[in-house]
């Protein structure tokens, strides 16, 4: 099993002590470091403050939004950060959710995987940089014929070539449709509430990418970095109360009050009940009540909580269920370096 160091996006107030994690991270054997983004601090900037500072980390992306930048300029983020990096970059990318695509950037969020599937495309002829890019949409449409425009568009290619033409592509995804559509058309794939429990439905939903004509991968080359909360403990209660209002805030808050993904991820997982129990709660302010309800078993269903002994032994059975890579978040030096000896 490969630990990645998920760097997570920002609270309030920048984190002061990333760069101790990524170099901890980098010491430690450590695969990889993730950053993410929700409606302030974006992903690529960390990205590359910290991993200046790293020489093997792979540098990845879990998840950039996609609304946030149009493909292209995603593209060119994506092959100047491969360059700066000696080709260790992994460009995590996500759809996020219609509150956030269309209240935050002002685009439209309808056919989520349609628009994913010509992204993705478009950054590929950008890397691969074999003709000027080009693309007839629907949702991105190069160069811009629409009304409202010159008409003056050229096709163009990148002025830099890439150091890599094909630099890997994963997708966070929820959905059986859009889990699918990783299989097929991504490298690896980014599950934020992983639990083996349901690795068989998963499996399924891979397969049905995998079977697909021109899928870029099989099983045996395909990535499962699968975001995962571990706390070594004596004390697990404690640890519970603390990820409670996390899942609180994913499970009701995340989203609107009918369309949350995340929360159909657990309903998914058999706690339905529990999900508008918490919805309620949290959005009539309630939210300490929304995180209290929440059972301990739901927090073990995609965490791992206990002694080393236990942690030790629940990380072999993410294995077994075909997690490659799982992206934990410790608070300090001390943390990753004991991880790190559990994978050993």
């Amino acid at each position: 099993m490969k630990l990645g160091l998920q760097l997570g996006y920002w609270g309030a107030q920048p984190p002061n002590n990333h760069r101790e994690l990524v170099a901890a991270a980098e010491e430690h054997g450590f695969d990889a470091v993730f950053t993410a983004e929700a409606w302030g601090s974006d992903a690529y900037t960390p990205l590359a403050w910290w991993g200046s500072d790293t020489q093997r980390l792979r540098l990845g992306t879990s998840v950039l939004q996609l609304s946030a930048r149009t493909p292209t300029a995603c593209a060119m983020a994506a092959l100047t950060l491969d360059h700066l990096s000696g080709g260790r970059h992994i460009v995590g990318l996500g759809v996020s959710g219609p509150q956030v695509v269309e209240g935050w950037y002002g685009q439209r969020f309808p056919k989520p995987l349609a628009r994913t599937r010509e992204y993705i495309d478009i950054m590929r002829q950008v890397w691969a940089r074999e003709a000027p890019v080009t693309s007839g949409g629907p949702h991105y449409t190069l160069p811009a014929t629409q009304d409202g425009t010159t008409g003056l568009g050229k096709a163009l290619k990148p002025i830099v070539h890439p150091l890599r033409p094909d630099i890997p592509v994963f997708l966070g995804a929820e959905g059986p449709k859009n889990i699918a559509l990783a299989a097929e058309i991504a490298d690896g794939w980014l599950p934020l509430f992983y639990t083996p429990r349901l690795a068989d439905q998963y499996n399924e939903w891979l397969d049905e990418g995998f079977a697909r004509p021109g899928a870029r991968n099989t099983r045996d080359t395909f990535e499962i970095c699968a975001t995962a909360q571990i706390v070594l403990t004596d004390d697990p209660e404690a640890a519970y109360a603390a990820i409670k209002p996390f899942l609180a805030l994913y499970m009701g808050g995340m989203g609107s009050e009918d369309t949350n993904f995340h929360a159909e991820v657990y309903r998914r997982m058999g706690y339905s009940d529990v999900v508008d129990e918490v919805t309620a709660l949290f959005r009539s302010g309630r939210k300490d009540e929304a995180a209290q309800i929440i059972p301990n078993e739901a927090v073990d269903d995609s965490a791992i909580v206990g002694d080393e002994t236990h942690v030790r032994e629940q990380i072999g059975v993410w294995e077994q269920a075909g997690v490659t890579t799982m992206l934990v978040s410790p608070g300090s030096a001390d943390e990753i370096a004991r991880l790190a000896n559990l994978t050993r």
